[in-house]
């Protein structure tokens, strides 16, 4: 590493009177977030989150990696051919028939990007890719040059920048401006730079490459030392003016700088940065559940900005001061992030007028069909709970919004367990082909004879690799969330189910099969390792 650290130290010191212009914020949920363990996300799912990422003001959404697999060519075109308003990119390698791929799938949004990447660091050109500065310099250009002649916004990065000689760097961010990058990315791949250091080669960058200013200087930062955030604001400072981000931080390894924080701390330390975003911010909030219910990835509590504890106090001495005056301990008000102060509790008695205006303010975007079949699911889950919280909500929509047929449905579920009692469990299951077949087996608890007595019905052998239960909602009567992964049998390839129900045990059977599903659909397209087949892309 290069870059010298205290050769152009970081200001420290508000700049109230800087020209105040506008910061990109260029999401990379559907690709850079979906790298990460257990966020695989379907065509339905995908499109509902780009949806809501144009709605909040997101100015590019990196919808995946076209090369990658059919699903996430298929994702990326219905993303540019149906979302308005932001742009929509695809991520290529620097070749030919990566960058025609990614043209191929965003040709038809109403402002599309190619982002081609290539390492440039001496550890990837030696161990990696095996090229010398010279190869990869020509291999960056040529990607360059053959995405500028198919699309006039291209933007390029150096994977490993942040780990790449100083020199070496202008030169490829020289050379690809020249050769057509109107944006020009600058990633810390592996998290290592400290704010200073990330800072100081952001301003090298602006203050020594002659065309510079022909393009937008962006910053992709991880967060294995927990810098990632800190990193994108020390370059925004430096000068970047866009910040690539994926909301709740989700993605490779440790995550991403999470879009909800880099949004907030710009707005609310404007007196500081003196720039802006186009983000509505009241929108964070419903956005990063939205995520968290379909990816199944839970927020941490004490999660900046969208967690649960974010603006919950419980010290006495707090209290004491918030019933005072608010801005003692909060530099922000709820209502700017969208947390609301209380959910709407819906009820039995609750109409689909009701049902329909709380599905669009917590950013969902149903057809009349799909809220009629959650209206249905809405009130059978009434009949089983006094109340129905937002938590709720979201786990009956994102069940509407799956894209995997139902090839295997369960009809009936009976089990037995407890203290000195064997473990069974019968199953009633409607066939691919319509026959109704009942089964029964043995395990080591109730769980266990289901999936068992499933696999012996379907005929779908799988390895269960994880198993998560978790409350939805609050109240002793509240759905319990099963996530559970399944790793097919002498195959890379696995597969997520999810289920919510009153009863554990219901959730854990319709979890199960949910992923049997996913396995049969895959399984009857010929494409069963389309899930761990696809290249990495870890900018």
């Amino acid at each position: 590493m290069t870059v010298d650290p205290t050769s152009q130290p970081a200001s420290s010191n508000p700049a109230p009177e800087r020209e105040r212009d506008r910061v990109r914020i260029f999401d990379t949920t559907l690709r850079d977030g979906e790298q990460s363990p257990g966020a695989s996300m379907n065509l339905g799912e995908k499109l509902e989150i780009a949806r809501a990422l144009a709605g909040m003001g997101v100015d590019v959404i990196e919808a995946g990696f076209p090369i990658a697999s059919v699903g996430d060519f298929e994702s990326v075109r219905a993303i540019a051919a149906e979302v308005a308003g932001a742009t929509v990119c695809g991520l290529a390698r620097c070749n030919d028939r990566d960058i025609d791929r990614a043209w191929e799938a965003v040709q038809y949004a109403q402002k599309p990007r190619i982002h081609v990447f290539l390492a440039t660091s001496p550890i990837h050109r030696e161990h990696k890719l095996r090229m010398s500065r010279e190869q990869v310099l020509e291999r960056a250009v040529a990607g360059v040059r053959r995405a500028a002649a198919l699309c006039k916004d291209v933007e390029f990065s150096p994977e490993d920048a942040a780990r790449t000689e100083a020199d070496f760097l202008r030169e490829v961010i020289e050379a690809v401006i020249e050769a057509g990058a109107t944006t020009v990315n600058i990633p810390d791949t592996v998290g290592y730079l400290m704010p200073s250091q990330y800072a100081a080669m952001i301003r090298d960058l602006i203050q020594n490459v002659p065309n510079i200013g022909r393009a937008v200087v962006s910053t992709h930062c991880h967060d294995d030392l927990g810098m990632a955030v800190a990193n994108s604001l020390a370059g925004v400072e430096a000068g970047a003016r866009q910040v690539e981000c994926t909301i709740n931080g989700i993605g490779e390894r440790a995550g991403n700088a999470a879009l909800e924080e880099i949004v907030m701390a710009i707005k609310t330390r404007r007196d500081y940065f003196g720039v802006d975003t186009a983000i509505k911010t009241e929108r964070l909030y419903p956005v990063s559940r939205m995520l968290s219910t379909i990816t199944g990835l839970a927020v941490q509590r004490n999660k900046a900005i969208v967690g649960r504890n974010a603006f919950a106090h419980e010290s006495g001495i707090h209290q004491d001061g918030m019933l005072k005056n608010r801005t003692t301990y909060e530099i922000m008000q709820p209502q700017d992030v969208g947390v609301p102060q209380t959910d709407l509790v819906l009820g039995k008695h609750s109409g689909r007028h009701a049902l329909r205006d709380r599905i669009v303010e917590m950013g969902y975007t149903l057809n009349d069909e799909q809220v009629e079949a959650v209206f249905n699911d809405f009130k059978a889950l009434a009949d089983k709970k006094k109340e129905v919280y937002d938590e709720d909500l979201a786990v009956l929509v994102d069940k509407r919004l799956g894209d995997v047929p139902a090839s295997w449905q369960l009809l009936s579920l009976h089990t037995t367990a407890g203290t000195g009692v064997l473990p069974t469990a019968t199953i009633s299951i409607r066939r691919p082909d319509g026959e109704i077949v009942q089964d029964a087996a043995i395990g080591d608890g109730p769980v266990d004879a289901i999936f068992k007595a499933v696999e012996r019905v379907t005929g779908v052998h799988a390895n269960l690799h994880e198993f998560v239960v978790r409350s939805v909602s609050q109240g002793k009567d509240a759905q319990g969330e099963v996530t559970l992964e399944l790793e097919v049998e002498s195959d890379e390839t696995s597969f997520r189910g999810r289920a919510a129900s009153t009863d554990i045990i219901e959730a854990s059977a319709l979890a199960y099969i949910n992923a049997v599903n996913a396995i049969s659909a895959r399984q009857a397209r010929g494409n069963v390792r389309e899930v761990v087949g696809r290249p990495g892309a870890g900018l």
